[in-house]
């Protein structure tokens, strides 16, 4: 077996990794990973056991081998991994399409399965356009999207990603030009579960949103948005009267509202999907991430039986099909594994006063985060420190100096992945308490050992 210093070396310059030049390389090679915990080991061979705090990028909700998602797995396997989804169908693709309706807002009725969540949000945005084609309204091709938003690196998904701010700029000449709304106000979530937040800002902010739309209501064809929580955009927290605001729009104007509950589904915000925060029900949603607890690659696009009637009827170009078709589209692989995922995070309690698994493991983790990066608030570092569910983030004053706090935290047992000026943290959902102190005192050590305490 190659040493982590023959790794290390052997990855420079051969390997890109996500928004990284080609010479940057790795940090650590991982040699394992069991529950909450990777085993890393650095340039010179030392070995570290950590916590990944990212959960694999917010996907690994159940942890590193699974017993029930590994048996999933194996059973499968012995039965066949792929067959082609093109005239043919099998059992876990409708299993899970029909637990995903059986758990989704009311009203999303329809499945598209897709390779991975920028393509269910390509999937989404050409849905929106078919449909609107189909209602006799070709001429609408335009997006309206949020500034801050972050929707998937494939061409449609960027075009309604930040245009300014976001990590796509360079490609703006390529991308589709959308409208974009400004940032909706920032708002916390207490404890006791209050939403805080200006209502002044908000209103201004609403009388701005309906006004821009409905100068542009005859191009738009729909609305896209990540629920509550804009990830790659800065972990930014909205209040759930925005999306309440956004439905309203749509309604008036007949677009479609899209949400992008990639990162926020399956109960990161402390509700199955963060849409339920704010009593709404979306046109079209778009799933992955955790929909196979960070086994494989898969994600969803879910829409309402009205769009799937109207879209049946054709239209002057689209005709009647969903023009995508990915070769691994319904993986049976990736599909068993989801549906164990589900059943992981679903399944009833002994008793019916009990909550679901993901709501128990939510909260531990949301009282957990507030406990422990509490000591980061008094840090002349750090600007905010914000909790929402699973999701814990602290904000400092200047951007972070990713190598620099990345290695301290991996000495005090933390695995995380900093960014812009953010240090933060989206853990597995079975971490213990004891986890979660550790990776709050982690981060809380290395933001002060690195940018001053």
């Amino acid at each position: 077996m190659s040493t982590a210093t023959d790794l290390l070396s052997r990855d420079s310059g051969l390997l890109w990794h996500p928004y990284a030049p080609l010479d940057a390389g790795a940090l650590y090679a991982v040699s394992g990973a069991g529950g909450a915990e990777l085993t890393l080991r650095d340039a010179r061979g030392a070995e570290h056991r950590v916590i990944d705090g990212m959960a694999s990028w917010w996907s690994m909700v159940h942890g590193y081998r699974n017993p029930v998602l590994d048996a999933a797995a194996h059973a499968q396997i012995d039965t066949f991994s792929h067959v082609m989804f093109g005239g043919l169908t099998h059992e876990p693709a409708i299993e899970l399409a029909e637990r995903l309706v059986g758990l989704a807002p009311e009203g999303l009725r329809h499945v598209f399965l897709a390779d991975s969540g920028s393509i269910s949000v390509e999937v989404a945005l050409k849905l929106a356009l078919q449909y609107q084609d189909a209602c006799g309204r070709p001429e609408r091709r335009r997006f309206l999207a949020l500034r801050g938003g972050y929707h998937g690196d494939t061409f449609a998904a960027m075009s309604v990603c930040d245009p300014v701010d976001g990590m796509h700029a360079a490609f703006a000449p390529l991308a589709s030009e959308q409208l974009f709304l400004p940032r909706p106000p920032a708002a916390e979530r207490t404890i006791a579960g209050d939403w805080l937040y200006d209502e002044d800002e908000l209103e201004l902010w609403a009388a701005r949103a309906r006004r821009l739309a409905a100068e542009h209501a005859a191009e738009l064809a729909g609305i896209i948005c990540e629920p509550l929580l804009q990830g790659a955009g800065g972990m930014f927290i909205y209040p759930p009267r925005v999306l309440q605001v956004l439905r309203e729009i749509a309604d008036e104007h007949r677009m479609l509202l899209i949400v992008d509950e990639i990162a926020t589904g399956f109960g990161r915000t402390g509700k199955l999907f963060a849409v339920e925060h704010a009593g709404i029900e979306p046109d079209i949603m778009c799933v992955g991430k955790a929909l196979t607890g960070g086994y494989l690659s898969l994600a969803a696009m879910l829409c309402t039986n009205k769009i799937a009637r109207v879209l049946a009827s054709g239209g002057a170009t689209a005709g009647s099909a969903l023009l995508h078709g990915p070769t691994f589209m319904g993986n049976p692989l990736a599909c068993a594994v989801a549906c164990a995922s589900l059943d992981l995070l679903t399944s009833p309690g002994a008793a019916d006063s009990e909550p679901a698994p993901w709501q128990a493991q939510v909260a531990r983790l949301e009282r957990g985060l507030n406990s422990s990066l509490a000591g980061a608030r008094k840090l002349p570092a750090v600007r905010q420190v914000r909790v929402l569910g699973g999701v814990g983030v602290i904000q400092l004053h200047e951007p972070v100096k990713v190598a620099e706090v990345t290695r301290a935290a991996v000495a005090c047992g933390a695995w995380v992945r900093p960014f812009r000026d953010l240090v933060y943290v989206m853990p597995p959902y079975i971490c213990t308490d004891g986890q979660l102190q550790t990776l709050g005192t982690a981060l809380t050590g290395a933001v002060s050992e690195v940018h001053g305490g």
